[in-house]
């Protein structure tokens, strides 16, 4: 064992011999499978780190997309809401109108009904004065008077009276 711990030139021989046959022997069978097995490893987690960037960009980009269609989303339904309340005032508007319009349609109408009931009871007025006065003036000269001469009579006497009105 003595040997084996004093320096002597041909175990240094035999040693370092014996260590560049080991790295030829390494060299050539292990370093190769063993840097590509490196080389696979480091080329797989690379992929994998390019697949979740993307992955990652692409789900950034999707809620980007998703944010700007809510955006609109919401611009729209204020646009419906809004044109919905434009729509409901103008149609209270316009039924208030119509019926403003029917409630003076119906006023005009009856005002005009009025106006000719008025004129049918002026006339009934009228021929029941001409009658009552034609009685009495019968009755103050005795005397019937023919029936046309009545009419002519009382159609003299609205004549009078309508030029009477009228001045």
């Amino acid at each position: 064992m003595d040997k084996l711990l004093s320096p002597d030139i041909g175990l240094m021989i035999w040693t370092i011999f014996s260590f560049l046959i080991l790295v030829f022997l390494l060299r050539a069978f292990a370093w190769g499978p063993l840097l590509a097995s490196i080389d696979a490893r480091d080329n797989a987690l690379r992929e994998e780190r390019e697949r979740a960037e993307k992955a990652r960009e692409e789900s950034e980009k999707i809620q980007r997309d998703l944010e700007a269609r809510l955006a609109v989303a919401a611009e729209e339904a204020k646009g419906i809401v809004g044109q919905a309340s434009k729509d409901a005032e103008a149609l209270r508007s316009r039924l208030k109108a119509d019926a403003e319009d029917e409630a003076r349609g119906m006023i005009d109408k009856t005002r005009v009904q009025l106006e000719d009931e008025k004129n049918k009871l002026i006339g009934e007025l009228r021929r029941e004065v001409a009658d009552l006065s034609l009685t009495a003036a019968e009755r103050l000269i005795k005397k019937s008077v023919d029936p046309s001469v009545k009419k002519t009579v009382m159609d003299d006497f609205f004549s009078e009276l309508e030029k009477q009105k009228a001045a």
